[in-house]
């Protein structure tokens, strides 16, 4: 009943504020079809509505995604948290798993990368998960295990779940959930003691510090005992000069701030009793230095490190590390040292690119250092301020609707008395007359937008300059109002987030061919690819003019500068022993595209790395061959060359045997043409084997930046086909015909190829 009451009240309102000044007393009807009766409105929503729709397809739907694992990775405002793994010499020479060269043939990962557990690793094993965080590790000879908060899709709650690896964490077999309680669980503290393995996770929820006895590891756990009845959090324990320290933080604690406050217990056993520190708590009010545990605390070199979280901008910003100076019962003295883990520059697109708040770093029995460490790609809270921005921009929008209703006038603004009257009680009074100043306030600025809307209207003419120019300007504000509120509503986090294979993730590193004239493209394609998430470094093949200076670029990957003495297409396909990666993407430096068509472009060349996979398809047939672009392709509904101007190959395949014997006429009839390079690899490819070669990726957009230079190297369009025309009868010559099989468009299940 108050619903309907309610209802009917906001409808009077928008009658009352929004009448149509041809029928004020007519209240009841429906503002918005009176809007929709000017021919102006109408070609504004209009307008607005194709916008939004372009906008979406072009930009948005780059960002977006369809989840492989769609029972879990749902959106969370606590993050997408996801596990990485790190190697070296010591704890403060850590380097990620990619910087290793480790790699797994069964996924195509040359080298395996990071992260190397997210929540799709414990979806696609049946456990739905929107994050995995709060990473610790158990070394057991030559196996790991690590225990991690994952968050349930279905209770929304963290249970804790366990993976193992037989690799030194190359790979990992999600096990299941180790534990699972009525209330949250995180920060999974797994120690042994006296032959047993126990586990201290945080259960602040229940009100208690918890410790959990392994009957059968990994995976059965029983309740040993509660240690503290507090809720304490991220409880942290480590045995140092004969005595048990226990680090931990209690929000609960009255004046304490959330994340700003540590407390120290010690005992004589990791089984209790515990006892409080003299000087607890240790701090209570910045957190941003670091106060929450971060990790397992460690002793290096005889020095006792305590891990933190610093908190600063958003929970769980980054890892501070204190070096212990004195700690007794009495006393505690920490100061801060450097980790040593470098930041990725590649922001969002980086799965740790935003925060990172967890370190556990344990020593291999090899003497090697290993640690695991999360990351996420968003701040605290990011889908929530995504939906919240969303809908402002859609108010904003359609009070901009109403603005431009009311200026051409579709409809007035009017607060009739006697409407706002009838709000109230059949016998009761009206809410406006026991509140008359407010009453007389609303009256007055109607009246006066009134005043200034009846003016615009009797000076304004919808067929002159200055008027067209006012609509204009509306109706440019309401483009931007739409792009703005499809972006934040439909656009999901904003990452272009490479794509996983076979539960893994991998590098590629980039390669392009350029000379002096061509500096300003260079520039501008480094800053945008080096920000893609798998690119590892972008090699550049200077072929005449002074090399630039690497410092010049704005980059997020290492950069190198290759200069050769000979001025040849041909050094494109150059066997390079100092590239560490198997995949290399040829992209020329004049074509920019979105990150995430480049991570569709390497995801699929992982699934076959014996082919050529790229962006721009051609048809070669006919007797004599003859070289067409991709509308011919299109047209006849198929393809089997792939340019390697924007191509995915294994360089170590293709690379030698471009510089075989075998191609070496090929190269020198591409010196002598200077073109023709990719059409002699696609060759090579194709009479090497009986299999596809070749692989088509559609971009979502493409854009030749030599177009708007005068360096582009073949801008004679009817002359650069001739030459390559006549380059498909000399390869035909020399290596045999192509194939002449057609590989045809949309034969992807996912649609990356239509």
């Amino acid at each position: 009943m108050g619903e309907k009451v309610l209802k009917t009240s906001l409808s009077k309102i928008l009658g009352c504020i929004l009448a149509p000044p041809w029928s004020r007393t007519r209240w009841r009807q429906n503002p918005f079809q009176l809007l929709l009766r000017s021919p102006s409105a109408i070609s504004f929503l209009l307008a607005v509505g194709l916008v939004g729709i372009a906008f979406f397809s072009l930009v948005v739907s780059s960002f977006r995604r369809s989840d492989p694992a769609a029972a879990g990775c749902r959106p969370d405002s606590e993050g997408s948290w996801s596990i990485g793994v790190y190697y070296g010499k010591s704890p403060f020479s850590l380097s990620p798993i990619e910087l290793e060269s480790r790699s797994n043939r069964n996924s195509s990962a040359w080298p395996v990368a990071n992260p190397v557990l997210t929540c799709a690793s414990a979806s696609n094993a049946g456990y739905p998960s929107n994050f995995l965080a709060d990473p610790f590790l158990y070394i057991q000879g030559d196996t790991l295990y690590l225990f991690f908060e994952m968050k349930s899709t279905s209770t929304m709650k963290g249970d804790i779940g366990v993976a193992r690896s037989f690799d030194q964490g190359a790979t990992w077999e999600f096990l299941g959930i180790a534990l699972d309680e009525k209330w949250h669980l995180s920060y999974p503290f797994v120690f042994s003691y006296n032959q047993e393995i126990y586990m201290m996770p945080e259960s602040s929820k229940k009100g208690e510090l918890r410790l959990y006895r392994a009957t059968r590891f990994p995976l059965k756990w029983t309740l040993d005992k509660v240690l503290i009845r507090k809720p304490l959090v991220d409880a942290s324990l480590i045995q140092y000069e004969g005595c048990y320290w226990l680090f931990a933080s209690d929000f609960s604690r009255s004046g304490t701030g959330k994340n700003a406050e540590l407390e120290i217990w010690y005992g004589s056993s990791p089984l209790g009793p515990w006892k409080q520190h003299r000087r607890n708590p240790i701090y209570r009010g910045d957190r941003s230095l670091g106060a929450r545990s971060g990790g397992r605390p460690f002793i290096y070199e005889g020095s006792l490190y305590r891990l933190a979280q610093e908190c600063g901008g958003t929970y769980g910003q980054r890892i501070r590390t204190y070096k212990v100076e004195k700690l007794s019962k009495e006393e505690f003295r920490e100061v801060p040292v450097k980790l040593g883990i470098e930041e990725s520059k590649k922001g969002r697109n980086a799965w740790n690119g935003i925060r990172y708040h967890q370190l556990d770093a344990q020593q291999l029995p090899s003497g090697d250092w290993i640690a695991i460490m999360d990351g996420d790609r968003v701040p605290s809270g990011d889908t929530t301020w995504r939906f919240l921005l969303g809908w402002t921009f859609v108010l904003l929008l359609f009070l901009l609707v109403m603005l431009m209703g009311f200026l051409v006038g579709a409809m007035n603004f009017i607060v009739p008395p006697r409407c706002c009257m009838s709000l109230s009680g059949r016998n009761g009074p009206s809410w406006f007359w026991t509140r008359p100043q407010f009453n007389l306030k609303v009256r007055k600025h109607s009246a006066v937008m009134k005043r200034y809307g009846l003016a615009f209207r009797g000076r304004a003419n919808a067929k002159t300059c200055s008027s067209k120019l006012v609509l204009c300007l509306l109706g440019f504000v309401g483009v931007i109002l739409v792009c703005m509120a499809v972006h934040f509503l439909v656009g999901g986090n904003g990452a272009e987030e490479a794509y996983m294979y076979q539960g893994q993730y991998s590098q590629f590193t980039m390669l392009t061919m350029t000379y002096e004239a061509r500096l300003w493209n260079l520039k501008l394609y480094i800053k945008h690819y080096s920000r893609c998430a798998s690119v590892r470094e972008i090699v550049v093949v200077w072929n005449k003019g002074d090399p630039p200076n690497r410092d010049e670029f704005d980059s997020a990957v290492p950069v190198r500068i290759r200069v050769e003495e000979l001025n040849s297409l041909n050094n494109r396909f150059k066997v390079d022993p100092l590239i560490k990666t198997r995949a290399v993407l040829e992209l020329d430096d004049d074509i920019m595209m979105t990150c995430n068509d480049i991570e569709k472009g390497f995801r699929v060349w992982r699934e076959h790395p014996e082919r050529i996979v790229g962006f721009y398809p051609r048809l070669v047939d006919g007797s004599p061959l003859k070289y067409r672009n991709e509308n011919y392709a299109r047209g006849k509904k198929g393809y089997n060359v792939i340019l390697t101007g924007a191509a995915f190959m294994d360089s170590e395949y293709a690379f030698k045997r471009y510089w075989s014997e075998e191609a070496r006429e090929g190269r020198e009839f591409v010196d002598e043409s200077f073109n023709c390079e990719d059409l002699l690899l696609n060759f090579l490819y194709a009479n090497a084997s009986s299999k596809r070669t070749v692989e088509y990726v559609h971009p979502a957009w493409a854009i030749d930046t030599s177009k708007l230079s005068t360096a582009a190297i073949s801008r004679n369009t009817q002359l650069h086909y001739e030459i390559r025309t006549n380059c498909l009868s000399k390869f035909s010559k020399i290596y045999g015909p192509l194939s002449q099989h057609k590989w045809e468009f949309g034969s992807r299940t996912d649609g990356w190829d239509v």
